[in-house]
């Protein structure tokens, strides 16, 4: 029998939501074999009595930007920062690259420019001029569509209006396609408009609870009548909590996501004129950071990913560099967090008492179940080799500028994090040569 490609022997691996020893043979960039070996390999790799050998980190948020606004992120500084955060997949936002991900030929035309160090596969956008046409994207192999129930922020990528929404499921229902929304209610946020500049309370309530429940029960009501499939992107409000309780209980199929900096940072710990934290929705405080991680535990929240959306200083601190002064009216809106999810959330789960498990259950599992990548998030026999050798309990302070990031602007910035990503492996190899991949056609 020939060797295998590699194997890798740690007293901490995670299989099956438990933490054991083992050790796992790879070929071809696929796990082949998993147990007490030892296996014969022309590589032959033992972690480190302080790490643990997790499956890839799958992120199904990510703005990547490229082509088009390149200077904010592109496909090389992106998926290098997600290797090094343990990403191993991520999947590409359909905004705010120009052009939007909203025909096959722009789908194509990222897909030309898209040089990926992970594996990387693309969201498609509906918006109000592809509706009747969404079926086109699908077949191309987009794994959903994007809407926005209010303004993007960006002019290209437009958002739909109640009946629209409904158009969009009903298609999207014909075909068991997948709509993920950004639930905001854009007559809500007319009404509560302020002018508090550099003030974050006001900032949050302009962007009020109200805003997202109205907008996921829009999206509730949708897919009683519809029957289609859809997803709540970066839930921020607890208050929407009930409504998808019920909706869930119900047994209609919408699922829920929520991101790293709802989980660890809260509006009493944000200065005023700190538009590194500026995102839509907003961070919220801290009685409602408790009630999110009480619906992860609970499993009314299914997934946790980055909402990786960044962009150059001068965007988000359009006042110049002098902290304190940028306006929460007039900066970008987007957290850059791509490197720094999986120890985020480590962090502040470690606190509260949470098990790695379950962090990673939320964080690589369960994205990949989203999008139908089932041989991702997992440490098992036929699975793609996509792990890390994570240090749990090592510490790091947070360094913008040491951060693979394009632009230096971190919400993170010199907090003390828990949770050392010490290698990556993608398919079996160093990240450097990911895939690009598209949904599975049954």
């Amino acid at each position: 029998m020939q060797p295998y490609d590699l194997t890798i022997r740690a007293a901490a691996v995670l299989v099956d939501g438990v933490i054991r020893p083992a050790e796992i043979a790879v070929d071809g960039g696929v796990i082949v074999a998993l147990g007490d070996g030892p296996f014969e390999a022309r590589e032959r790799v033992t972690l480190a009595s302080d790490e643990i050998l997790l499956p890839g980190i799958v992120d199904t948020h990510v703005h990547v930007n490229e082509p088009g606004r390149t200077e904010w992120e592109g496909f090389a500084s992106a998926t290098a920062a997600a290797a090094a955060g343990g990403v191993t997949t991520i999947i590409d936002m359909p905004l705010n690259s120009i052009p939007a991900t909203t025909t096959p030929a722009a789908l194509e035309a990222k897909r030309a420019v898209a040089t990926v160090g992970v594996d990387t596969g693309f969201w498609g956008g509906a918006v109000p001029e592809n509706l009747g046409t969404l079926w086109e994207l699908h077949d191309a192999g987009v794994f959903g569509f994007k809407a926005f129930l209010a303004p993007s922020g960006v002019d290209e990528f437009g958002h739909l209006d109640a009946e629209q929404l409904e158009r969009a499921l009903d298609e999207l229902a014909a075909f068991d396609g997948l709509l993920i929304v950004h639930a905001e209610d854009p007559g809500v946020l007319d009404a509560h408009i302020t002018h508090g500049g550099t003030d974050y309370h006001a900032f949050v309530e302009s962007r009020p609870h109200e805003a997202e429940v109205t907008a996921i029960e829009r999206v509730i009501a949708g897919v009683r009548r519809t029957g289609a499939r859809a997803h709540i992107l970066h839930l921020s409000s607890a208050a929407a909590l009930p409504p998808l309780r019920a909706a869930r209980a119900e047994g209609l199929p919408i699922t829920v996501e929520t991101c790293p900096h709802y989980l660890t940072i809260a509006e009493e710990r944000i200065p005023d004129g700190a538009t590194q934290f500026k995102c839509c929705p907003p961070i919220r405080d801290d009685a409602n950071r408790d009630l999110l991680w009480a619906a992860l535990v609970a499993g009314d929240i299914d997934i946790v990913v980055t909402d990786h959306s960044p962009s150059t200083p001068e965007l988000k601190f359009q006042n110049g560099p002098v902290p304190g002064t940028g306006s929460f009216e007039t900066s970008w809106g987007g957290i850059a967090g791509l490197q720094l999810g999986l120890p985020a959330v480590w962090t502040e789960a470690a606190r509260r008492g949470i098990p790695l498990e379950s962090v990673v259950g939320w964080m690589s599992r369960g994205p990949a179940d989203l999008v139908g990548l089932d041989q991702k998030g997992r440490i098992a026999v036929g699975a793609d080799a996509d792990l890390v050798a994570f240090a749990p309990d090592e510490t790091f302070v947070v360094d913008k500028a040491a951060l693979l990031h394009k632009n230096p602007v971190s919400a993170y910035d010199g907090l003390t994090l828990r949770g050392v990503v010490r290698r990556t492996w993608v398919r079996g190899a160093a990240p450097g040569n990911g895939e690009l991949l598209t949904r599975r056609v049954e």
